[in-house]
């Protein structure tokens, strides 16, 4: 299966897109992360997340970590929109930081750039409560040999 909608068509993809988000939910490491997943459509991914003071660094604004995982979380679920049956992996992301960001919320808006096979390029954008974007980026992300079906918190959002 290459692509949601060409191989399980559109309810597929929509089961597919909410067993995405379930994956998201179970992860370790967004336990220590105010944040939610919703996937749209192919090739984009909305992510909310919840600023606080935990995130500052020394200088009291959100540590760049934070927007790495912000911008390549969005652009990583864009990307496996369109892959049914492996997990991606991150092979390079490019980010730029245009304006420190405070305690609020934050949305990470992702979309698919280009790349239907092994490689995937998809992008990224930050923008704070104000509306205004306060970083981008760009990443690559391949195939793995992790088949979705296999990891818990996506097979359990199909049932």
């Amino acid at each position: 299966m290459s692509t949601a909608d060409s191989a399980t068509g559109p309810l597929g993809a929509e089961l597919h897109y909410r067993a995405l988000e379930q994956l998201y939910a179970s992860a370790p490491i967004n336990r220590k992360f105010a944040s939610r997943l919703h996937i749209p459509g192919e090739g984009l991914s909305r992510l909310v997340f919840d600023i606080t003071e935990a995130d500052y660094h020394a200088a009291g604004a959100a540590h760049g970590t934070i927007y790495f995982k912000m911008l390549d979380d969005a652009a990583f679920y864009a990307a496996n929109t369109l892959v049914t049956d492996r997990f991606l992996l991150t092979t390079g992301f490019n980010l730029h930081f245009t304006k420190p960001v405070r305690a609020g919320q934050v949305v990470a808006e992702g979309r698919w750039v280009s790349g239907k096979r092994r490689v995937f390029v998809a992008e990224a954008r930050l923008v704070d409560e104000e509306g205004e974007e306060i970083g981008r980026g760009t990443g690559t992300f391949m195939r793995s040999r992790i088949a979705l079906s296999g990891l818990a918190g996506y097979s359990s959002a199909l049932g």
